[in-house]
């Protein structure tokens, strides 16, 4: 028994405390062999004999419980300050992350467009070339077509280049869609520019084309204006500057004028526009005496800068939250 309690009083936790019960009194225990030899105790002698077991099972059955109790405390002590808060601590602070603000002004000017009646038209980033050129009246020995300028896949043959605009979306809609058509294309776009404070290799845009009967110049002005006006204050206009490209005629520069820029109101270069090129509408079987179009982009980088006063486009790709927190968490 003296053994029994000294094991008892050396456990240190409870799995350790239930082992030496087992072990003491357990089927396997000594006290539990005593106990069976009873049986061939003399009778006169068994009452003083089942007595004597009987106490000395009673004095470890009352030991492990006091040691159990103890034991018991002792954990729940421990518990408590392991688990114990100072309250006086900084408490660690844990930054959410945001929507990137590109994403979320793309998602404005498409949302600008529908309420204005307009449809958003999606297309592949992985582009043919007669998609992404021919249809748009490039020549075949336009520079834009050049290995320096464009991201041809290989095999070269297959005629298939991660799209330099949205453009190609245009001609899927002229070619898809019924008319009249209204659509906006946003969505990302490739040159092998280098990163730098002006130029990234992959940014994005977002193209309109309309295609109805009667569309005019006067139509183009009054679209992009309205626009200028949601994205840059109720004072902004625009002017247009005769240009070239290849997918309008007559094309433009398109300038927009902030009242709220940073140093003052300005004239900045936002984008290029004009009305659709007759042979486009060919290339889509639409013919040009009947319907009349026009067609604009600017880039979504290029307009973040502008309503935010930021200087350098590199800011836009590296993916610091900081740059992202400066336009508030939204999720």
């Amino acid at each position: 028994m003296d053994i029994a309690l000294a094991a008892i009083s050396a456990a240190s936790t409870i799995a350790g405390l239930v082992r030496v019960k087992t072990g003491h009194l357990g089927e396997s225990s000594p006290l539990a062999k005593l106990n069976a030899t009873l049986r061939d105790v003399a009778s006169a002698d068994k009452a003083a004999f089942g007595k004597l077991v009987g106490q000395a099972r009673a004095c470890v059955n009352q030991a492990f419980a006091a040691r159990e109790v103890e034991l018991f405390a002792a954990e729940e002590t421990r518990r408590l300050a392991d688990e114990a808060m100072d309250v006086t601590a900084v408490a660690s602070r844990w930054t959410p992350g945001a929507r990137h603000p590109l994403n979320l002004l793309q998602e404005y000017i498409a949302d600008i467009f529908v309420g204005m009646g307009w449809e958003v038209g999606e297309g592949p980033e992985l582009e043919n070339e007669w998609f992404n050129f021919d249809a748009l009246n490039f020549d075949e020995d336009h520079p834009a077509r050049e290995m320096q300028d464009t991201f041809f896949v290989d095999p070269v043959e297959n005629h298939l280049v991660l799209r330099t605009q949205t453009s190609p979306v245009q001609i899927r809609s002229l070619l898809t869609r019924e008319l009249p058509i209204y659509v906006i294309s946003p969505g990302k776009v490739f040159r092998t520019d280098e990163l730098d404070a002006t130029h990234t290799p992959v940014f994005h845009q977002v193209e309109g084309i309309a295609i109805d009967r009667g569309l005019t110049m006067a139509n183009l002005r009054g679209t992009l204006e309205h626009f200028a006006q949601i994205m840059f204050g109720d004072g902004a206009k625009i002017r247009l500057r005769p240009n070239y490209f290849p997918f309008t005629e007559p094309s433009a520069e398109m300038d927009v004028w902030q009242p709220n820029a940073k140093g003052g109101a300005r004239w900045v270069e936002w984008g290029g526009c004009g009305m659709v090129n007759r042979n486009v509408l060919r290339a889509a079987g639409i013919d040009p005496e009947v319907y009349q179009g026009f067609a604009f982009g600017m880039g979504i980088e290029r307009t973040l800068q502008f309503r935010n006063d930021l200087n350098d486009m590199r800011d836009m790709v590296e993916g610091d939250i900081r740059f992202s927190q400066q336009f508030g968490m939204v999720l």
